[in-house]
């Protein structure tokens, strides 16, 4: 299958780019570079670098490549940033999506797999999450994938438009054979910060809160790995044949880590001390975020590989380790 991933120079979106090869599909990739990598992204698979809210550059691109399929990884996902500057947020996560959905309309192409998050929840009433439960959005971040999970459903209806729309919890890990991992300016993720810390290359990490009402007084967070939220989006694609299909998913490994946890599983794989300061909660942090993945796992057959943190941090550790400026392609 012709597949088109906008945002495939991203984290995310430059591992599903290598396991649509790897599974016999095609892609075919746009990302603008603003976080995306030229480097991620395999020098044989056919590359625009324009903004996927260019209506009349990505139609051209659908219809040149004959794409049957668009995966959308083009959001931008700084929770602080969308709260300070929530024009840039809605934007290009919301506009700019209604642009591409336009161009696709108009392509007649009717087959999408969206990125969305665990952010759309909020604050949980109960845990572990399950995909009918409310969803009400405590930043603009949130809120914008909400915004286009509900257009997706409107174009269904309307349009006869299959999707598929993942929500993620936290996507951590690096490619197996440490080709390509992350590479984010700034860097927010626990598990690169407590990679760099081990490795000198910052004085210390943060440690934000410690007093929540989890056993050793940290937030619970679920992490799976970046190849396996790869796989689960090739495998909704036979799901989306029928006109109008509308899926949602939960994407986790239903097993939360406490940060204090990771923080140890990078110390084990790594063998190094991460240094580390004690800092207030953040503003908005809840206490346990997790996820249960068992529709699917029942309806998709998707399986982790990577279930517990400390394979998930061996790969991420691969990746930092021989890449000390990431792709080398800006400051860090």
């Amino acid at each position: 299958m012709n597949v088109l991933v906008v945002g495939g120079a991203g984290y995310i979106g430059s591992h599903c780019v290598r396991q649509l090869a790897a599974a016999g599909h095609r892609p075919v990739v746009i990302d603008n570079l603003v976080y995306g990598h030229r480097r991620a992204v395999a020098p044989s698979v056919p590359f625009y670098e324009t903004g996927l809210g260019d209506e009349a550059a990505v139609r051209a691109v659908l219809v040149k490549e004959k794409i049957e399929l668009v995966m959308h990884f083009a959001a931008y996902c700084y929770v602080g940033e969308s709260v300070s500057d929530p024009l840039k947020y809605y934007l290009n996560n919301v506009v700019a999506t209604l642009h591409l959905l336009k161009a696709m309309h108009d392509a007649a192409v009717r087959k999408f797999v969206f990125s969305s998050t665990c952010a759309t929840y909020g604050v949980p009433a109960a845990l572990p999450l399950v995909e009918t439960m409310p969803q009400q959005p405590i930043n603009p971040y949130g809120q914008t994938k909400l915004d286009v999970e509900n257009a997706l459903k409107a174009c269904a209806r309307a349009y006869g438009l299959g999707f598929a729309a993942f929500r993620y919890f936290n996507a951590a890990g690096a490619a197996e054979d440490g080709s390509i991992g992350e590479d984010h300016d700034p860097e927010t993720h626990l598990i690169p910060l407590a990679i760099d810390a081990a490795l000198g290359r910052r004085p210390q990490l943060q440690l934000f809160g410690t007093d929540y009402p989890t056993a050793d007084g940290t937030c619970l967070r679920d992490y799976v790995h970046v190849d396996d939220l790869s796989r689960a989006h090739i495998a909704v694609f036979d799901r989306l044949a029928a006109p109008g299909a509308a899926l949602f998913y939960n994407l986790g490994t239903d097993r939360p880590y406490s940060n204090r946890e990771v923080i140890q599983a990078v110390e084990k794989v790594s063998g190094e001390k991460v240094p580390l300061v004690e800092a207030p909660r953040r503003a908005g942090d809840p206490p346990a975020l997790y996820a249960d993945s068992t529709l699917a796992q029942r309806e998709l057959g998707w399986k982790v590989k990577f279930a517990d943190a400390e394979s998930i941090i061996a790969t991420a550790w691969k990746w930092h380790s021989a890449h000390p400026h990431g792709y080398g392609d800006r400051k860090r």
